[in-house]
């Protein structure tokens, strides 16, 4: 991990032209407008970008450290006679692609993929995103970028339920029929109402997986809050935008709060958060820890960004095998606990993200078979 006083020295030793030979063939304007775009994306108030500030500064140096530290290790890489090529053999893998699996309430499945239409009294879709309507508004009026307020004023009636299960491989919008944003992540799974019960908590389950919500304010629904359940957790909410990450197999539930205010309860806690908190639900001991992150690595994956910020190779793997549909075998288990710092576009080929890996020195080489990678 790249500690302050070295971003400080580092970026003195550039002030007086230290790494002028290694620099030369870096675009740093275009590295700073990559990074200014970045904060943009996160799609945050003035106020929020106001207070990360700091942050930013620091993580263009951080960023420039790891320019000089990736072309210092290439360059020397390249030079030594023991660089050994990558061995790939029938590369199958692929980036992931809006895909899912739409479960009706009758229990039929329909499979939607980007070019794929699908359309009920409720509901329409293009293969990209599900938008949920009322009886008072026409399907296809509204997108992510356009909010509109879906909730139907009339009695309450009988909740019908839908599912949708991401695939590895796969993510997903949804527009739930009250207004509230859904993001989801590959091989996760959302169980919600088609229509909301007036007056009544809005409540959907996060079975398993990775999303982000901006939830539609309580006050266009007098007063309903909305409520995220899962078999370990609730969050509760009036109207806000956080993450969770529970995915199966996991021994921890993560809720980052990006805006606004929620309360996380399990068993007999109870947490309230406030923006750029993050709870830490540890499953086998049932405590939690709240802590302060930077919540723009956080939800990098709903932009299309992998942000890794000194996570663990093993971590990381986790990460790609989910977009990328792919095993991962690691020949040394050491080697998972390195650590690593770099973003990436999740559209690259996997071939990119592992040979900048293996270009720090972290990996010696890496192996492709089909859909199984091999690090060593």
């Amino acid at each position: 991990e790249v500690l302050e006083e070295e971003i400080v020295q580092t970026l003195l030793d550039i002030k007086e032209g230290k790494y002028s030979n290694i620099l030369e063939d870096i675009d740093i304007e275009k590295e700073w407008k990559f990074l200014e775009e970045k904060k943009q994306r996160s799609g945050r108030s003035s106020t929020y970008l106001s207070s990360k500030r700091e942050f930013w500064t620091y993580g263009v140096a951080a960023s420039i450290v790891l320019l000089i530290s990736i072309t210092f290790v290439f360059n020397q890489t390249n030079q030594s006679p023991d660089f050994e090529a990558p061995i790939i053999v029938n590369n199958n893998i692929e980036s992931g692609s809006d895909k899912v699996i739409l479960t009706l309430e009758d229990g039929s499945e329909v499979v939607l993929e980007k070019g794929t239409a699908y359309q009920t009294t409720n509901l329409t879709s293009n293969g990209q995103e599900i938008i949920y309507t009322t009886s008072n508004q026409q399907p296809g009026q509204a997108s992510k970028n356009s909010p509109v307020d879906y909730f139907s004023e009339g009695t309450s009636r009988r909740t019908a339920y839908n599912t949708l299960t991401i695939p590895r491989g796969g993510q997903f919008y949804i527009l739930l029929s009250d207004g509230t944003k859904v993001w989801l992540n590959s091989e996760s799974q959302l169980k919600y109402p088609v229509a909301f019960n007036e007056g009544e908590t809005r409540q959907v389950e996060l079975v398993y997986g990775e999303a982000y919500f901006d939830v539609s304010p309580s006050t266009n629904h007098k007063g309903a809050n909305f409520k995220v359940s899962h078999s370990s957790q609730d969050v509760e909410v009036l109207g806000t935008e956080f993450n969770i990450k529970a995915y199966k197999g996991d021994t921890n539930i993560y809720t980052t709060l990006v805006e606004g205010k929620v309360a996380v309860s399990s068993a007999s806690i109870k947490q309230n958060l406030v923006p750029n908190q993050q709870s830490n639900l540890d499953l086998q001991t049932n405590k939690m820890v709240i802590r302060i992150i930077e919540v723009s690595n956080i939800i990098s994956w709903r932009d299309g960004i992998f942000d890794f910020e000194g996570e663990s190779l093993k971590e990381i793997m986790k990460v790609l095998s989910r977009w990328y549909d792919m095993d991962i075998v690691f020949t040394n288990k050491d080697l998972g606990e390195e650590k690593f710092i770099g973003s990436f576009n999740k559209s690259l080929p996997i071939e990119e993200i592992l040979s900048s890996i293996k270009n720090t020195n972290i990996i010696k080489n890496y192996e492709i078979n089909n859909k199984t990678i091999t690090l060593n």
